[in-house]
């Protein structure tokens, strides 16, 4: 099991993260339209942790965006490689992310992070972040509400309210099942708000969240139960050789 180690200059603390976030947050590109929904590819990311271990596993699967079918699917372990602060929770699994999406050989089309892109403190979150990292399109549909105000939707499926943060309107709260309630969608990079939300309903025909996310969240809980695996057999061995092996 190869382990994602964190990279060389990475930021280390607070302050750093903040620099490299303002840097980054100067190339975000909010003016297009980005891919109709259902065409080209549209590609699921999601992570899973072991806080006791320090790693982070990340998969990206790519669907079909027409069908919905899986094309292609990745996975990467690594080190945590920040510690948690709010609002900079990107810089924790950024490099493992990356390298999941590296190991890809088909066009990921739009990245679905399961998080945030303009719906955060500094209209920066993770959807963003690896939007303009990789240049790719990119949308954050999330679970729970994070640093906004919302009114509830109406009932219906495809009914939305405006997130909005000091007065800004940063996403919606989007009903993708009736009577169920509503996942968080936010522009991430080259995506507007109408199509991320078109987008994030053509993604859910069935559930309430987006099929990209639930095969990514699966795909990166089973990559981190079989690194750990991998790891207690590889501690096992090692003390059943003894000292001297």
């Amino acid at each position: 099991m190869t382990i994602i180690e964190i990279p060389a200059g990475w930021p280390a603390d607070e302050g750093a993260a903040l620099a490299v976030q303002e840097e980054l947050r100067g190339r975000l590109v909010l003016g297009e339209e980005g891919p109709e929904a259902g065409t080209g590819h549209v590609t699921g990311l999601d992570v899973a942790y072991d806080d006791e271990r320090d790693l982070v596993a990340a998969a990206a699967v790519v669907l079909d965006a027409r069908t919905l079918e899986v094309v292609e699917e990745a996975t990467a372990v690594g080190r945590v490689s920040f510690p948690y602060v709010p609002g900079l929770l990107a810089f924790r699994e950024i490099p493992t992310v990356v390298a999941a999406l590296d190991r890809l050989a088909a066009d990921p089309g739009v990245l679905v992070c399961d998080g945030y892109g303009l719906a955060h403190p500094r209209r920066f979150g993770l959807a963003s972040h690896l939007g303009v990292l990789t240049g790719l399109p990119s949308i954050g549909v999330a679970k729970n509400p994070f640093t906004f105000t919302y009114e509830q939707p109406g009932p219906e499926r495809g009914a939305f309210s405006d997130l909005v943060a000091d007065g800004e309107t940063v996403g919606r709260a989007l009903r993708t099942r009736a009577g169920v309630k509503p996942v968080y969608v936010s522009v991430g990079h080259r995506v507007s708000l109408d199509r991320a939300c078109a987008h994030t309903l053509h993604l859910s025909p069935r559930y309430r969240l987006p099929e990209t996310t639930r095969h990514a969240d699966a795909l990166c809980r089973r990559a981190l139960a079989e690194a750990l695996a991998a790891a207690d057999q590889g501690a096992a061995a090692g003390a059943a050789a003894g000292p001297d092996a």
